[in-house]
């Protein structure tokens, strides 16, 4: 990762889970100049400096606070900075239904702060995280997702011919993110029995790990308007329950509101613009204004053939129960070299 080398890099949600895992590759596997952590929770920014990053090991580091809602401040942070990365984002779905107004103003306001603010500012790459609820979406977080991605590929033709490239990377559950269904479980396993929403429930599921590099590699590969998607396991909701707790019984209590039995990743529709690769794909934009130059990677992808569509109940991928198990409270152990295997 040469190119990372005295660069800046900007983190917006850098306190969470991703943006944790995110800046310890980035400080480990290259000569950062600096590295900013953009989030508008303090007590988190105090947590990480004094357990994560120290400033007598980690000098480069700098905590940012501020919110992506705020647009001055955005612009204020991203003064010299090289390429960004956009975590933040409110991503309950239940919580998205009941308070849209902050949902849309965060997810789509603030990935229009930050747009404007990488192009003022003149950052070279961009990097926004997406979802599989984007696809195909039936929930305001979806849609909100949704409208973030067209968003940042249409703001290559902002940037024009010779300024700022913006990309997006959409993949599924995260395991044993903050607030996902793995540690749910395991504070519901004192009482004997977990509660599940719909018994053939599937998703797609990748670690943080993977998250990681599929944006590390993003950032190498990208030319601008693209939509990557890695190629990733689907694991059953019952099948996830066993691997957290075998010795506990099951309650169906019924789907969420804006809940969907099985996710997608890449509609039909979205497939007529795809192309596949070994382990991801990538949707292309469907305009490129800001380049008369076909893609390099056009030439040794494979166009998606009619009818495709990557969904977590079709995906040829499964995880058992044991490697579910196995991968419980692994991540910790062998994050970092599966990260630069994955990046390589």
């Amino acid at each position: 990762m040469f190119w990372l080398n005295d660069a800046t890099v900007l983190i917006t949600g850098g306190t969470g889970s991703f943006g944790k895992k995110c800046a310890q590759f980035l400080l480990d596997h290259s000569g950062l100049r600096k590295l900013i952590i953009f989030s508008r929770d303090e007590q988190k920014h105090v947590v990480m400096r004094r357990d994560l990053f120290p400033a007598d090991r980690y000098p480069q580091v700098r905590y940012f606070v501020g919110d992506v809602r705020d647009a001055d401040r955005l612009r204020r942070a991203m003064k010299g900075v090289d390429y960004v990365i956009h975590a933040a984002a409110m991503k309950h779905v239940d919580m998205a239904e009941y308070n849209p107004q902050e949902c849309i103003r965060t997810n789509i306001g603030g990935a229009e702060n930050v747009i404007n603010a990488s192009l003022d500012c003149g950052v070279k790459k961009v990097i926004a995280l997406s979802t599989d609820k984007a696809a195909s979406p039936i929930n305001l977080y979806g849609a909100t997702k949704l409208c973030s991605d067209k968003l940042f590929v249409a703001a290559n033709s902002l940037s024009g011919e010779c300024g700022a490239r913006f990309a997006v990377v959409r993949y599924g559950n995260v395991w044993e993110s903050n607030g996902s269904v793995v540690p749910f479980f395991q504070s519901k396993a004192a009482s004997g029995t977990l509660p599940i929403t719909d018994p053939q429930m599937t998703r797609f599921i990748i670690t943080l790990d993977e998250a990681v590099a599929l944006v590390v590699k993003a950032f190498g590969r990208m030319e601008g308007g693209e939509v990557f998607v890695p190629k990733i396991p689907s694991a059953r909701i019952l099948d996830i329950a066993k691997a957290v707790a075998p010795q506990c019984d099951t309650k169906v209590v019924g789907i969420r509101p804006g809940e969907k039995v099985h996710e997608c990743m890449l509609p039909t529709d979205e497939a007529r613009q795809t192309l596949e690769f070994e382990d991801h794909f990538i949707i292309q934009p469907s305009f490129r204004m800001w380049s008369s130059e076909p893609p390099r990677y056009a030439s040794y992808g494979t166009p998606c053939k009619e009818g495709f569509c990557y969904a977590s109940d079709t995906n040829p991928e499964w995880l058992s129960v044991e490697q579910l198990r196995a991968m419980i409270g692994s991540a910790e152990v062998t994050g970092q070299a599966s990260v630069s295997a994955k990046v390589a």
